[in-house]
């Protein structure tokens, strides 16, 4: 330590070297020696002590910095807070402590005029990303500027962090925005690719899941930006073929989240991940067909596999609209039972109808009163192999095929809501397309 002050360096230097390789006792010795380093910058980039511990992730030394009462919102030259260099470095452990230090999470920087928010979503960082957002639920900024304003900020060309997310490649990160009421409509602006949605940069960075969330939850295919283009041809462009493939107008409609329904915006985490699970297995349905016969295809579970899965499932817990997947969700208060995909059919639809703000309530298929709540089954239990009854099985085998070939009576209602051609069976949610992949330039 005394060979490094010994060396003709500046205090500050040393500090800012320290820091960086975390050399916790020069830290300690230099801020104890002159505590008014702290407040000290960089002469051109004007970098402070905190800056450098939040890029690096010295949790240690940024604790250390924060207790002598150090404004934590500090700016260097492009107007970056030690938050959102943590942000952008993924230093989860100094996210956390800046916000519990009260760091602002509504300050933009001015290069692009962007938020801690924007740079965990574009770097993306998904723990980052929930820390902010589960902050801003209780900052003054949710009261002050509302919470759902927060998470569609936009940066100085009108790109919000979902449009971010999406040209990364971050589905994770698409995800929990979406889930915190991101705009999958918002329009990017200025003078850099003006008028894009989320899908148009998903389609220009290529990630099929990006895309496959953005459609799930009403992104519109044939929207187009400022140069006319809808994602299909901006995925054409850069030769993301299975992206335009699923963004082809021509190609069959998704199946999209019923966000407008106040049970779904409602549901606990537990039975939302179950019906989003299934909403995403129905899309991949569509896609397969969609797929089918390109260098693209997915291929299919084998039908042994499917066999294997439906012995496993004792017959009274049994799905008693498809008769293949286990009661997983309950209908409150009527009590019945059904599984997630055919809980997920009488919610979807295929396209949402922008001159309608809220769809109508959907009905419990088995005494027809509205669905207000909707709760994940408890207790399901799964008999054993030695248990299996093979007399039982195969009148279950019989059932099932007998749903899927043609639709009882007592449910044709429901077959007809979303595009779940028949529910049930492993192909539950699965959507007619034309097997012929029409690739046409719009």
């Amino acid at each position: 330590m005394g060979q490094k002050l010994s060396c003709g360096a500046s205090l500050e230097h040393v500090l800012f070297k320290a820091i960086q390789v975390g050399d916790i006792e020069t830290v300690k010795f230099l801020l104890e020696r002159d505590p008014s380093l702290v407040d000290q910058t960089t002469v051109y980039d004007r970098i402070s002590a905190l800056h450098i511990a939040s890029t690096y992730g010295q949790i240690e030394v940024v604790e250390m910095i924060l207790d002598q009462l150090v404004n934590p919102d500090i700016v260097n030259r492009h107007r970056q807070t030690p938050l959102m260099l943590a942000a952008m470095h993924g230093k989860i452990s100094c996210v956390e402590k800046l916000l519990e230090a009260g760091a602002n999470i509504l300050m933009f920087d001015s290069v692009s005029g962007r938020t801690c928010l924007h740079y965990a979503a574009y770097y993306g960082h998904l723990d980052c990303l929930q820390a902010i957002l589960s902050a801003a639920h209780s900052s003054p900024v949710s009261i002050s500027w509302g919470f759902a304003r927060f998470v569609n900020v936009r940066d100085d060309n009108g790109a919000t962090p979902l449009h971010l997310a999406a040209r990364q490649r971050h589905p994770d990160c698409v995800h929990i925005l979406l889930n915190n009421g991101g705009l999958v409509c918002a329009l990017t602006s200025g003078n850099r690719c003006p008028g894009r949605t989320p899908l148009h940069l998903a389609a220009r960075g290529g990630s099929l899941d990006c895309v496959r969330e953005l459609l799930a939850w009403g992104a519109d295919r044939i929207k187009r930006d400022a140069a006319g283009r809808i994602p299909y041809a901006i995925a054409l462009k850069y030769k993301h073929g299975a992206c335009a493939a699923l963004l082809n107008p021509s190609s069959a409609e998704p199946l999209v989240w019923p966000s407008p329904l106040k049970f779904i915006s409602e549901l606990n985490p537990e039975a939302k991940v179950l019906l989003e699970g299934a909403l995403m297995d129905a899309n991949k349905e569509r896609e397969k067909n969609i797929l089918k016969g390109t260098s693209y295809s997915v291929s299919s579970p084998s039908a042994s596999d499917t066999d294997d899965n439906v012995s496993e499932i004792s017959d009274s817990e049994l799905c008693c609209i498809c008769f293949d997947q286990v009661c997983t969700i309950e209908v409150q208060d009527c009590g019945h039972q059904m599984c997630a995909h055919c809980t997920l059919a009488l919610c979807c639809h295929n396209k949402p109808n922008p001159t309608s703000t809220s769809q109508s309530i959907p009905v419990c298929p088995f005494c027809r009163s509205n669905i207000a709540k909707l709760v994940v089954v408890k207790n399901n239990k799964i008999e054993s192999d030695a248990d299996i009854d093979m007399d039982s099985l195969k009148l279950r085998k019989q059932r099932k095929s007998l749903n899927l070939s043609e639709e009882s009576s007592s449910f044709r209602g429901i077959s007809a809501i979303g595009s779940f051609g028949r529910i049930g069976g492993r192909n539950s949610g699965r959507i007619a397309a034309d097997n012929n992949l029409v690739v046409d330039k719009p």
